[in-house]
């Protein structure tokens, strides 16, 4: 496969899941929405479906990373070539950026009829329910590291499932992360989720909107990429330990 064609799919998957994860968020959230109210539950499921979709659209070309933080873990690992993660990385967060506005498009009017810049933010970006960078930073970290444990556990092994379910299992595993991680800090768990959007906001001329909060925007950066790194650490450490095991017996 042409590393052109990888970075295109990185883009477009990416996209994707940032029209319909923010677009999630701008339905459950904006004042006049019919969908106003619709609660965290929804929020996980319509993030892990997203997930889901873009995933079906893209993995088939380029792996379906969506997002930088498993880029590099698995370039640490040797899952991927170091050659490639420049490209996706810049790739996943245009995708975002792309994403995001498509999604204001979608919402033009009701961001206009909006009265709280903090929830003008909130569609695009994560911020944390208590503001302690450090414990925002740790929850992302634990996030993370679920997400890739999940992602490299799905097909391994006795795991083998058809590839075709793959994108679906990953996306209950997004929900579930939403569900029992994401009420602290948003569950990012993805950089270029977070901070594609991020700048988004802070370009489009969104009517009565706030600051961007970029004080806060190191965290769903640096959380997520050690939290991948620690992730497949642990999945490899484990999976060749219990592969002795099985060995010797």
């Amino acid at each position: 496969m042409e590393p052109s064609s990888m970075y295109l799919a990185e883009f477009i998957g990416t996209a994707l899941l940032l029209l319909l994860g923010n677009g999630v968020n701008m339905t459950l959230s904006l004042n006049k929405s019919f969908g106003k109210g619709g609660g965290w539950m929804v929020t996980c499921f319509g993030w892990g479906m997203s997930v889901t979709m873009a995933a079906y659209l893209t993995g088939w070309v380029s792996g379906a990373h969506l997002n930088p933080a498993l880029s590099i873990a698995l370039a640490l690992t040797g899952r991927m070539e170091w050659a490639l993660v420049p490209g996706y990385i810049i790739a996943q967060i245009l995708g975002g950026f792309t994403g995001a506005c498509l999604a204001y498009l979608v919402y033009k009017d009701l961001m206009d009829n909006e009265p709280d810049p903090a929830v003008k933010l909130g569609v695009f970006s994560t911020g944390p329910a208590i503001d302690h960078k450090p414990w925002n930073a740790v929850t992302e970290i634990i996030g993370t590291a679920i997400l890739i444990l999940g992602i490299l556990a799905i097909g391994y092994g006795k795991n083998l499932v058809q590839p075709g379910i793959t994108p679906f299992l990953v996306g209950l595993l997004i929900c579930v992360i939403g569900m029992g991680t994401g009420g602290a800090t948003g569950f990012a768990i993805n950089p270029a989720r977070d901070l594609g959007p991020r700048i988004a906001h802070a370009v489009l001329p969104i009517k009565g909107k706030g600051g961007s909060n970029w004080g806060y925007a190191w965290v769903p950066i640096v959380g997520p990429i050690i939290g991948a790194v620690l992730g497949v650490i642990i999945f490899d450490l484990f999976a060749n330990y219990c592969a002795e095991c099985l060995t010797v017996l």
